[in-house]
């Protein structure tokens, strides 16, 4: 009588590693952008983050998004300086140029309408929610902002 019931907040949930889920950074779309197709956004994003052309391209030529990942991870190899100043910009490009090439998968995101999108990761508190859903969620907050720039450029 004193409580009043919770309201649901929707949430469209996604998980970036997924291969099956277009929204993900590991969905197999190819795209073109800098000059250079692309397996996936994934792939894009690891190359970016190494100065060194050639092993940037041993990324790109990586067999799946998995692969492109653990070649991302390299000790062997240093990091951009701006790395992290830069990342999310990266991210934001490659995901972006993946909608605006593939309208089914832009379609996909403006229907999910205005609703929150978290991208639910357990271990990892930057891109992902995190297993508390304390984390940063970058990458659900980066779709929310494609979506928005999507739906603006759909009323010009």
């Amino acid at each position: 009588m004193f409580f009043k019931p919770k309201e649901e907040k929707k949430l469209l949930t996604v998980n970036r590693s997924d291969p099956n889920n277009p929204l993900s950074s590991y969905s197999k779309h190819t795209f073109e952008l800098d000059g250079h197709e692309w397996p996936s956004v994934e792939h894009y994003y690891q190359a970016m983050k190494f100065g060194d052309a050639e092993y940037a391209e041993q990324i790109r030529q990586a067999p799946t998004p998995t692969d492109a990942a653990k070649l991302g991870k390299s000790k062997q190899h240093d990091k951009r300086k701006d790395w992290d100043k830069v990342k999310v910009t990266v991210m934001t490009r490659g995901t972006y140029i993946k909608c605006r090439t593939y309208p089914d998968i832009a379609k996909t995101l403006l229907d999910s309408g205005d609703i929150g999108i978290a991208n639910v990761s357990q271990y990892d508190y930057f891109w992902g929610s995190g297993r508390d859903m304390r984390g940063h969620n970058a990458y659900g907050q980066m779709l929310m902002d494609i979506r928005n720039k999507l739906a603006e450029e759909m009323k010009q």
